[in-house]
């Protein structure tokens, strides 16, 4: 199937599974994929390092402001997909830590943190071309996306998900702490003053609660050939 030259977005809640979604739509369309997420982790990875991030989450935001100038974090596009980068080294596996995921809700909520993201994100998105997920690509990022959607599911299976995936890279997760931190990071997102998580006006709403990954694909695929007209 040919599908024009489109920006596609992806918003909604932590562990509905927007980064899979978004890899597998990317691979099938010939798409770039963008995790804005990814670049969230990574600033707040580099703020925990950098110690600009107390246990209690109270965040040093005027050095954090100034150091975000040298902060080189990029990603690196290989066989298997993206990755992320601070300078040279790869954090795509400690950006994906529970203690990450504690703390990059009260980083992404300040508003010059997500003005840093948005000039990368919209470099990536000139081009066109390209699937990205997050929280407020079609709402902020992307408002003139063709495509948007808006992905849920109940939480009791995002966070089995969420434990599913942490156990399958080696880690030893705790359910219950997971469960915390989702209902944490949904209610920080859905309240911070800067782009807070919505649904776009104009996106689809898909809850794949008990819905495969195949499903979704051609849920998707439907979606753009109504929309553009074309015929397999």
């Amino acid at each position: 199937m040919t599908v024009p030259d489109i920006i596609i977005a992806i918003d909604g809640y932590s562990s509905t599974g927007k980064s899979t979604l978004a890899k597998l739509i990317a691979t099938e369309f010939s798409f770039l994929y963008l995790d804005s997420g990814a670049l969230y982790r990574g600033v707040t990875l580099y703020a925990q390092e950098k110690g600009l991030i107390s246990p209690d989450n109270v965040i040093d935001e005027e050095r954090l402001r100034a150091s975000l100038d040298a902060l080189d974090l990029h990603f690196e596009y290989t066989p298997f997909g993206s990755q992320t980068y601070i300078g040279e080294r790869c954090v795509e596996r400690e950006i994906r830590s529970l203690q990450v995921s504690s703390q990059v809700s009260p980083v992404s909520a300040l508003a010059f943190v997500r003005n840093f993201v948005d000039e990368k994100l919209h470099e990536f998105g000139r081009a066109k071309r390209v699937v990205m997920d997050g929280r407020d690509i079609g709402t902020t990022v992307f408002p003139q996306a063709e495509i948007k959607l808006f992905l849920t599911a109940r939480p009791e299976i995002r966070a089995q998900r969420r434990y599913d995936e942490m156990v399958m890279k080696g880690d030893s997760p705790v359910l219950e702490d997971i469960i915390r931190n989702l209902e944490e990071r949904d209610y920080i997102d859905s309240h911070r003053e800067a782009s807070p998580l919505s649904r776009a006006a104009d996106a689809f709403v898909l809850d794949n609660s008990n819905m495969t990954l195949e499903n979704e694909v051609a849920w998707v695929r439907g979606l753009i050939q109504g929309k553009f007209g074309i015929l397999e």
